[in-house]
């Protein structure tokens, strides 16, 4: 099979140029004007690193189902699912079986796992990589979910030699800063976003960056929202992702008791928006993955400062950061180089994330013109409710190939 574009994405490029694929591998680059099938542009499958899909245990949130197939008609060809959520916590390596088996025959995407690190468990780190697990997740303050505590630095020192070059994804916030009854109407986002100060994510950052350098580990800081971490950030050992709702909303337009935005760490400012965008140029912030965080309706109901936290969009990723990316002057090699390559290397897939001869044939075909709005409705996700709902966003995802 052939195919051709005059928008192909090779590298830091976007070129005309033809894709030959057989037994799902890449097996020849050639010229566009070869005769083969026709798309308005091509794209190296995108990889999600960041997707909470809450089986089993809690599969009335989410499930594998639902999830792979909104993650596939989202243009995502792997993703790699958060060890909390689900029941119990993938901790363990009889943990992760569990989870594995639990995903068997429902998943339409390649589906890979974290593990978690909790207090206790750095005995069962060097385990759960031999089993299969892509890396691990850290809370730094509560998760919300009662099997998956938060680590302490002293925990971290204890599990942190036991990695042995694995990665370690960090939830940067310190409870220490977090104001439980912050002044004002609960029903106004203003007053979520004061309960979540910026110091509490520079804080937790700090610590990440000491340590890292300390035990010359691989740390990745997952979900930053504050852009004023950028400067610390800028020569850190560490790598750092961003989200699209951090990248799209402005905390000053949510809407009074519209808690579908709610999100930790929270959505902040009109400028903080921006230089995120910044630190995406520069490359201090390299990747953009969904945080995909679904709860039933029934528990975004309420107050922002008691419905659950979590955003939904893992269908919407890639139309989401195409409108928004071209509006300030970037191109499709800079979104692939955010959502597939980057993501691809930190999950350690090494042949995903680029258009080569050699690597898995995951491409998305994709119509970068085509504009749609957003109905809720009509997504895979298992619970419809989205803060992107209304919307006109830019890209469609018209199949995946390989």
């Amino acid at each position: 099979m052939r195919l051709r574009s005059r928008r192909v994405v090779l590298g830091s490029e976007v070129v005309p140029a033809s894709i030959a694929i057989e037994a799902g591998k890449i097996v020849d680059i050639g010229p566009y004007e070869v005769e083969a099938a026709e798309y308005p542009a091509i794209l190296p499958g995108l990889v999600d690193t960041h997707v909470h899909i809450n089986e089993p245990g809690r599969t009335e949130w989410e499930g594998f189902e639902t999830a792979t197939k909104a993650a596939k008609a989202g243009g995502i060809t792997t993703l790699v699912e958060m060890p909390l959520n689900s029941i119990p916590s993938t901790n363990t390596v009889a943990a992760l079986e569990l989870k594995r088996e639990a995903a068997k025959g429902k998943c339409v995407v390649q589906t890979e796992f974290w593990g978690g690190l909790v207090p206790g468990n750095a005995h069962e780190l060097q385990a759960l990589i031999a089993a299969g697990a892509r890396g691990f997740k850290s809370f730094l303050t509560p998760s919300g979910t009662p099997d998956f505590e938060y680590v302490t630095e002293a925990d971290l020192r204890a599990a942190m030699p036991y990695l042995n070059g694995a990665v370690l994804q960090v939830h940067c916030e310190l409870p220490d800063y977090l104001i439980s009854e912050p002044v004002g109407d609960p029903n106004e986002y203003a007053t979520y976003l004061a309960s979540r100060p910026r110091e509490s994510e520079h804080e937790a950052i700090a610590l990440m960056i000491r340590l890292a350098r300390e035990f010359n580990a691989r740390v990745h800081i997952v979900h930053l929202s504050s852009a004023d971490a950028l400067p610390m950030l800028r020569n850190a050992p560490v790598t750092v992702e961003t989200c699209p709702h951090y990248l799209t909303f402005a905390a000053e337009e949510i809407p009074y008791a519209a808690t579908q935005y709610k999100c930790s760490p929270p959505i902040r400012e009109r400028e903080n928006r921006e230089r995120l965008w910044e630190g995406l140029r520069e490359g201090i912030i390299s990747m953009i993955v969904s945080d995909h965080s679904p709860a039933p309706p029934e528990l975004k109901q309420g107050n922002f400062m008691t419905a659950w936290g979590g955003i939904s969009s893992l269908q919407l990723g890639l139309p989401i950061v195409w409108t928004e990316a071209r509006k300030r002057g970037f191109t499709l090699a800079d979104v692939a180089r955010w959502m597939s390559a980057n993501p691809a290397r930190l999950a350690g897939f090494s042949e995903k994330g680029a258009m080569q001869i050699g690597n898995d044939a995951d491409l998305v075909l994709f119509d970068p013109e085509e504009t749609f709005t957003v109905v809720g409705a009509t997504l895979h996700h298992r619970h419809k409710p989205t803060p992107y709902e209304g919307m006109i966003l830019a890209g469609r995802v018209l199949e995946l190939s390989g």
